[in-house]
């Protein structure tokens, strides 16, 4: 009798047999640019499943994990602001202390607890901030961390549960990082879309709409003009109030799109010259 081969089909059985179950607060990992600053989100989210959450399941006054099983963990690649209060680049565990009408929210420099650290350091603790609460009508079943209403200057992180949302407001570098890149490109050999994206940035931004119009034609002028650069050259024109000179450019880039089959600038320029040609 071959006892090797028994033994080996009887361990092949065994590792065909192992059951795999779907975890009950899964795992999520979230990367999200905001402006030029990059974010890096790890928790677990666990579910309402029909239980009472807050003031329950999570006690209020009492500190909380912010999620399930590990740590929750958020890392931003510069310093950033959280409703005002300073947050070194780096990585936090978030934990927060609820209430019913405010949470206290933490942002904890040791990050290598699983769950409640077994002695709270103060001298951890980065940043406190105590946001308002908002009750909310539809149900938040699994507990709910994410980036909503991102622009280029921040974001608004919001944190939900069950019928509870708090929303905090945060601010990244964008602007000092854009203007050393900007200042940084321009004093060696820029190109065309150097110019460009520079030219677009101080538009966008309000800052100095000559600079804007100079950097905008050196790209057109080292690029053989593309569609997307008269479209820019035109609202800088029109925010400068050279109105005619807007109509212009829009009327080359909508030449250009139609003959590269871009009906999203078509319809723009088309709107464009028929607002401004009034």
């Amino acid at each position: 009798m071959n006892y090797s081969l028994i033994i080996g089909l009887f361990i092949s059985s065994l590792a065909l047999g192992q059951i795999q179950t779907p975890q009950p607060s899964p795992y999520s990992e979230i990367e999200q640019t905001v402006g030029l600053t990059q974010v890096s989100l790890k928790y677990s989210r666990p579910a309402v499943r029909e239980r009472v959450i807050m003031g329950d399941l999570v006690p209020y006054g009492e500190m909380w994990r912010a999620g399930a099983n590990a740590n929750t963990l958020l890392d931003f690649s510069d310093p950033v602001s959280i409703e005002g209060k300073a947050l070194a680049a780096g990585k936090y565990a978030l934990f927060i202390r609820p209430g019913i009408s405010i949470w206290e929210v933490f942002f904890y420099t040791e990050t290598d607890h699983n769950g409640l650290p077994s002695e709270w350091n103060p001298n951890a603790v980065a940043a406190v901030i105590e946001a308002e609460v908002t009750t909310v009508d539809q149900k938040i079943e699994s507990f709910t961390i994410a980036f909503n209403n991102l622009h280029q200057e921040g974001a608004i992180l919001s944190i939900g549960w069950e019928y509870t949302l708090v929303n905090l407001a945060l601010e990244v570098p964008t602007a000092s990082k854009t203007m050393a890149s900007i200042e940084k490109t321009m004093q060696g050999t820029p190109k065309a879309q150097d110019y460009y994206s520079a030219a677009v940035y101080y538009r966008e931004t309000n800052r100095d709409l000559k600079q804007a119009k100079n950097w905008i034609s050196k790209a057109i002028e080292l690029d053989e003009g593309k569609y997307w650069m008269y479209r820019q050259q035109a609202l800088i024109f029109k925010a400068l109030n050279e109105t005619e000179a807007a109509v212009e450019a829009s009327k080359i880039s909508l030449e250009l799109a139609q003959k590269a089959g871009n009906q999203d600038y078509v319809r723009l320029n088309t709107k464009a010259i028929e607002a401004w040609s009034k």
